[in-house]
């Protein structure tokens, strides 16, 4: 399955970008020197997701030369599958060495409790059995000082116990290494001698920060992450290299920025989020293209809907996610999973999509949610269920061609839209089938629209002031009515939506981020200190940057500290100037004061201040490609000449009304549509709502306008 462009002819630079979901495998490949993209869809093979990017570049090989593509860059779903459980891709056994006395961390956790009032709630299980996880005698103080010294001798017992157990990976996270590395890495040598194939991750190196049970779980991850991923890796740069292809081959990861496939492998926690944060970053460049500083991204596909944010062209980050951890109304259920402490493009999700399933509760009350039909069975219309789903209401509200998606591809049978919709009927007498189907769309609706909240909203920004940029393949059909939800009054739709998040992929900068611990009160903190902490932590990225390719040794370097008040459980990270000296931890505090004032609601200048930890950012800047003009411009007429049929579309409020449907295809630059008004195309369709207006731009993206929205209207 697949669309695509012509076939090339001459010599080019071709990059690639290979965004591997768990349905299909998109691939956009942009030529550099003429502009013109490639697509491609096809299926993702999940049980050995190296097999699916094979055979998208075998497909788009017979397009371009394998010496014409310069750079490969993709995004991978292996690490997040992994830890869910997938078939096939099962976690290796691993072991932990911990202080003398902590080996339990990992099961005595926090205090969170994902379901507080049930007295039954069970925690994760554990990734290290009990019976893998070892206390060692040594022990070392909050500075780093030595309390008990670590011996030799003292592991002997331990490796012998390794040889018996045959495990695939250790983890080594020892009390406050974070102030002091050097017993973590004398139990590393020791292992490396014994077994010198054996993976070992020490703590000290993949989180040095405080909080003993978030580093132990940021470690014993990477463990049982690091033998899968890396051999994922390693047969995917394989059969790169069998078809010829001779380009550097980067990875998403989870914090926005590329790497090279050989550095990842050592910290694939950092792959977690790897395919999501491709769209916030797709988001974000073709933001900065159009000049909008303030971007909601928002991708709804067929099981989830996922909303990230752009504030002043900076893609927003968390520190901390719960891997395979549950959700609930777009928010992270805390003690649902295993934490990790890496970069994390801040992203809220919620079971939303076009498969989500629609069914009466026992209360008699109409529910959308969370489970869902997938790709397959799928919606009834696909003929393989009658489960009611979102794409079914669509279908029978008109918004969706009733005989078939994907150019065609796709068949559709409407009646089975109908019919599984109609048995819902009965539980809901005050209802007929237009108003039930009208029904399943606005309770979807405001499910997304709640996460598209938790990102503006909850994180102290208005909604009002940003630009909506809706992709996947359902995102642009139910764009308007979350708009206007928030009281959004521009939306933009890519040219390919069900493609867009492949965009990210060509447009990410290389990144390596550290971190130190530093914990220490603001009026003790040395300037002289931090400033010694940050050089080295940007020596070392410049030359990891390099390492992975980085031309030129070019590198933006940027700086930060948490900071938090004196006695609080959670901290700020503030920008840090360079060089940081006493203005500069100066002007650090007050920048704290207002981003606390702006989270919380309020600020205290006068309370003690806690310097917890310094972090630096290297990024690679790569080549941005520029997107390609589509064409000439049309004259600025009501509509295109072309109208393709029109179609009855129902809409809450006003019934049915005769709406017309374009090929977004044949719409040419200047193009205007007054809604209502459907645009289809191959991997999506946008509904553009009555009262919004739509006009193509130059570069062929669809920007949605209404006047007067105020949100709860």
């Amino acid at each position: 399955m697949g669309e695509r462009l012509p076939t090339r002819t001459g010599a080019g630079r071709v990059r690639v970008g290979i965004d591997v979901g768990g349905t299909f495998t998109d691939v956009i490949a942009l030529d550099e020197t003429t502009g013109a993209l490639m697509r491609l869809k096809v299926a993702s093979t999940p049980r050995a997701p190296e097999l699916g990017v094979a055979e998208a570049l075998r497909s788009l090989l017979c397009e371009v030369a394998p010496q014409d593509i310069v750079l490969l860059s993709h995004s991978s779903t292996v690490a997040t599958n992994a830890l869910l459980g997938q078939l096939n891709l099962e976690l290796p056994t691993i072991a932990l060495l911990a202080t003398q006395g902590f080996r339990d961390v990992l099961e005595i956790g926090r205090q969170n409790r994902s379901e507080l009032y049930n007295l039954s709630v069970r925690r994760p299980v554990p990734l290290v059995e009990r019976r893998l996880r070892f206390g060692v005698c040594e022990r070392l103080d909050p500075f780093g000082r030595v309390v008990t010294a670590l011996e030799r001798a003292s592991l002997e017992p331990i490796l012998n116990e390794l040889a018996r157990a045959g495990v695939g990976a250790v983890a080594i996270a020892f009390l406050h290494s974070y102030a002091n590395p050097e017993h973590e890495r004398l139990a590393r040598a020791a292992l490396l001698e014994r077994f010198p194939e054996l993976p070992v991750i020490v703590s000290s190196e993949v989180d040095p920060e405080y909080r003993e049970f978030e580093r132990t779980s940021t470690t014993v991850v990477n463990a049982v992450l690091g033998p899968l991923v890396r051999g994922y890796l390693e047969r995917l740069e394989a059969h790169v290299r069998r078809l010829g292809i001779g380009a550097p081959a980067y990875v998403m990861q989870s914090g926005g920025g590329m790497a090279a496939l050989g550095t990842v492998a050592d910290r694939p926690a950092s792959l977690i989020e790897s395919g999501p944060a491709s769209g916030v970053i797709a988001a974000a460049y073709l933001g900065a293209e159009l000049g909008l500083e303030n971007v909601l991204s928002f991708d709804m596909g067929g099981t989830t809907a996922k909303a990230g944010t752009i504030v002043a062209g900076r893609v927003q980050v968390a520190r901390e996610l719960e891997a395979a951890g549950r959700t609930h109304s777009g928010r992270a259920v805390k003690g649902s999973g295993y934490p990790v402490r890496f970069p994390f493009v801040d992203l809220a999700e919620v079971s939303a999509g076009g498969g989500t399933i629609a069914f009466v509760d026992a209360g008699g009350a109409l529910r959308v949610g969370p489970l869902s039909a997938g790709a397959d069975p799928g919606p009834a219309a696909y003929g393989r269920a009658m489960q009611p789903t979102v794409t079914d209401a669509d279908i029978v509200l008109g918004r969706l061609n009733p005989f078939a998606l994907l150019g065609g591809a796709l068949k559709i049978d409407a009646s089975r839209s109908r019919q599984a919709l109609e048995a819902l009927l009965p539980s809901l007498p005050e209802l007929d089938l237009d108003g039930l189907a009208a029904g399943v769309v606005r309770l979807v609706d405001a499910e997304m629209a709640k996460i598209l909240r938790i990102v503006t909203v909850e994180r102290g920004h208005d909604p009002r002031s940003f630009s909506l940029i809706a992709f996947g393949g359902a995102g642009p059909l139910h764009a308007c009515a979350v708009a206007w939800d928030l009281g959004i009054a521009r939306i933009v739709i890519p040219v390919d939506p069900g493609l867009f998040s492949a965009y990210g992929l060509l447009a990410a900068d290389l990144r390596v981020n550290a971190v130190r611990s530093v914990m220490e009160s603001a009026e003790r903190l040395d300037p002289a200190r931090a400033e010694s902490l940050f050089a080295e932590m940007e020596r070392a990225g410049v030359e990891a940057l390099a390492a992975q390719g980085n031309r030129n040794g070019e590198a933006a370097l940027t700086r930060e500290l948490d900071v938090r008040y004196l006695g609080q459980g959670f901290e700020l990270a503030v920008p840090a100037s360079t060089p940081f000296d006493g203005v500069a931890l100066q002007r650090a505090l007050e920048d704290f004061h207002v981003q606390h004032h702006q989270a919380y609601g309020y600020a205290s200048p006068e309370d003690a201040i806690e310097i917890v930890a310094a972090r630096s950012t290297a990024v690679g800047l790569r080549a941005k490609p520029k997107l390609a003009v589509t064409g000439a411009a049309a004259s600025r007429s009501p509509a295109p000449a072309a109208v393709d049929e029109r179609r009855e579309v129902y809409f809450a409020g006003e019934g049915r009304r005769a709406t017309p449907v374009f090929a977004r295809a044949a719409l040419k630059p200047g193009n205007r549509l007054a809604g209502p008004a459907l645009i289809e195309q191959y991997d999506s369709c946008t509904l553009v709502a009555p009262g919004w207006d739509a006009i193509v731009d130059r570069f062929g993206n669809l920007l949605l306008t209404k006047d007067g929205v105020r949100a709860g209207d």
